[in-house]
């Protein structure tokens, strides 16, 4: 087994996004514009309400997928076929949005904390227009891996220490854990060969182990893309460490994307507008 090294580190630009929420962004910038098949990683974190409580209001998507998961909060998901529901701490929404879907993401709160991450998922061109698919997965639907190195990890997709999560059916075969550590622990997870991998430690701080004892070290809310291989070490140091472990297997096909849009060619993103405005979504 070969163990994946940092291959880069990135540090996460502040920016805003839907009708002005605030957020800290490492995937989908001029610096990293995508990591096959990830084209977006959102962390919105405040306690302010002014940087979270205009929402995102109706907006559209075509050809890729959206994945919500809360760490604190909670949010109103809507969309117009009249779904709908109510994602809180430790909730997961999966949206695949295929040939179109209009959908608002509105706080449930006026104070307090607001936590939470979005990635972006690419599809592959044959399911670019597939009818629109939800996961929405309770918090008490994702299921705990206790870990033999010390710590936990919440298991949303893939297979962790025996425990599988509830997401299926996704073309990347992605992988999808939240792990916490002690002070002093350690973690170990295969991850398929080829398949594109990252971390991004969201509390404390970690070392992520490479082969012949190379050791990066990163905290602070940084992505950190990891080389290929067939496992990840993580450790923690003096404190608790939390982290995201995100895989998932590259498309290798061309991307054209303008806002919501991701498709193949910059002729099926002039079509996804025509179909939005002509609503056909």
């Amino acid at each position: 087994m070969t163990l994946r090294a940092v291959a880069h580190t990135m540090t996460p630009i502040s920016t805003s996004d839907g009708a002005g929420v605030r957020m800290q962004r490492s995937i989908g910038t001029q610096m990293l514009d995508h990591f096959d098949p990830f084209l977006l990683l959102d962390d919105f974190k405040s306690e302010d309400s002014a940087d979270y409580i205009a929402g995102f209001p109706d907006h559209p998507h075509r050809g890729f997928e959206t994945v919500t998961y809360m760490i604190a909060g909670r949010m109103r998901h809507e969309d117009h076929t009249g779904a709908g529901g109510s994602l809180g701490p430790g909730g997961v929404q999966w949206m695949t949005a295929g040939r179109g879907i209009i959908h608002s993401e509105m706080p449930e709160q006026e104070e307090g904390l607001m936590h939470g991450f979005q990635l972006w998922v690419n599809l592959p061109a044959k399911d670019k227009m597939i009818p629109p698919r939800y996961q929405n997965i309770e918090p008490e639907d994702v299921p705990d891996a206790a870990l033999s190195g010390g710590g936990t990890a919440k298991v949303i997709a893939g297979t962790c220490q025996g425990v599988t999560g509830p997401i299926n059916g996704i073309a990347t075969d992605p992988l999808y854990l939240d792990v916490k550590l002690p002070a002093g622990a350690s973690f170990r997870q295969s991850v398929t060969q080829g398949h594109n991998a990252f971390v991004y430690v969201f509390e404390g701080a970690a070392a992520i182990h490479g082969e012949n004892g190379h050791v990066t070290e990163t905290s602070g809310r940084k992505l950190a893309m990891l080389a290929d291989g067939d496992e990840v070490e993580v450790s923690s140091r003096d404190g608790a460490a939390r982290f995201l472990l995100v895989a998932g297997r590259p498309i290798n096909e061309p991307i054209a994307r303008y806002g919501p849009f991701v498709m193949n060619t910059r002729e099926e993103i002039q079509q996804a507008f025509m179909d939005y405005q002509a609503g056909r979504f």
